[in-house]
């Protein structure tokens, strides 16, 4: 589970950062911002696929072994994983913005969605290994 949860954060990691790049590209460069869209295609597709594995083993340590259950922290770190599935979902939104090329959003707002899920990850670490509640 953990191997897909943290692969899974590196495609969320990484992904945004391709949107900076995609929102910095001149709109006559056809070539570079073709070869960003495709980047950051196979990169959702390989996010898909890791995020679903991830959840089905947690799922599986959760409803099979009740690892968590009826622990505070548990169902904290259980909300903050259902955010990151809607980030990662926006992230499909957002892409399909940029392939529509109806983007509106700036460079920076790019670099500031980034950040989102390294705070996400960050909690869902501490949730994990500290169990404050």
């Amino acid at each position: 589970h953990l191997v897909f949860v943290a692969a899974w954060f590196a495609a969320l990691f990484y992904l945004p950062r391709i949107f900076v790049n995609l929102a910095q590209v001149p709109a006559d460069s056809t070539a570079e911002r073709e070869r960003l869209l495709g980047m950051a295609r196979r990169l959702l597709r390989f996010g898909n696929i890791l995020s679903d594995i991830a959840i089905v083993f947690g799922l599986w340590l959760w409803l099979g072994y009740g690892i968590g259950s009826g622990q505070r922290w548990f169902y904290i770190k259980l909300a903050l994983v259902l955010l990151t599935w809607g980030y990662h979902r926006y992230c499909r939104v957002l892409l399909r913005h940029f392939e529509a090329q109806t983007n509106t959003r700036s460079e920076l707002w790019y670099r500031l969605y980034n950040e989102v899920a390294v705070l996400l990850f960050t909690l869902i670490v501490i949730l994990v290994v500290v169990k404050p509640v």
